[in-house]
């Protein structure tokens, strides 16, 4: 009988044994997945969405997309540039559409991106025509955004038209 036990006992002990390693052994494993995601990648991923943003809403400024722009931003966004400042989905439509009816053939090479977090700024050149006078207009333009549920909900533009036109 004492042979018995003591041999119970053992099997008792081993079969704890294998139960805690078993629990440990899948706790560690939660614990590397979980807390070993690659921060790195995770932010590379938002950097990606963010650069496609704005590579979205510069092409929606060269074809004057005024629906495709509008459609960038949070419904509360807040658009700005030098004298104009709009604020929700609906103003800032309005804004772009009076844009689009006013110049053509624009031209937009974005210079740099540098991104932090959820907002970014941007240089970038812009040209376009005003249809009125046939005038060709140029800057260099920065802006700073930033984003909110894959939306743009901040955009402001500080534009610099005169080292543009002097050669480099």
């Amino acid at each position: 009988m004492t042979k018995n036990k003591a041999v119970t006992g053992l099997i008792g002990q081993s079969l704890f044994g294998l139960k805690f390693f078993f629990v440990l052994s899948t706790l560690v494993i939660i614990f590397n997945f979980t807390f070993s995601m690659n921060p790195v990648k995770a932010q590379s991923g938002s950097q990606q969405n963010i650069r496609s943003l704005i590579e979205q809403a510069r092409n929606a400024w060269v074809i004057r997309d005024v629906d495709a722009l509008t459609e960038l931003f949070t419904l509360d966004g807040e658009f700005i540039v030098p004298g104009q400042r709009s604020k929700g989905r609906a103003r800032i439509r309005e804004q772009i559409a009076n844009f689009a009816q006013q110049y053509t053939d624009v031209n937009i090479t974005i210079q740099r991106i540098v991104i932090d977090g959820n907002q970014a700024a941007v240089e970038w050149h812009y040209e376009d025509t005003k249809k009125s006078t046939g005038k060709r207009n140029q800057a260099d333009d920065a802006i700073i955004l930033e984003v909110k549920d894959g939306q743009i909900c901040y955009w402001r533009e500080y534009f610099d038209i005169y080292s543009s036109a002097q050669p480099y």
